[in-house]
């Protein structure tokens, strides 16, 4: 199933990108080897993170 259409990301490709260390969606885009888009998707990353015990990063702050 596609996680994000615009990048044609999978479900499986978002899982292994989380099991791999990454933390926030962008990390996940960074590990795939692409650029957030629509931004649709993110949300569904970010389940995928709580779905996993893995809490996401908070964002930093300068």
């Amino acid at each position: 199933m596609y996680i994000c259409v615009c990048n044609a990301l999978t479900e499986k490709q978002v899982e292994s990108a989380i099991t791999s260390g990454c933390r926030r969606p962008n990390d996940i885009y960074s590990k795939c080897g692409t650029k957030p888009q629509c931004g649709r998707c993110a949300e569904r990353m970010l389940e995928l993170l709580e779905a996993t015990d893995i809490q996401p990063a908070a964002p930093a702050h300068a």
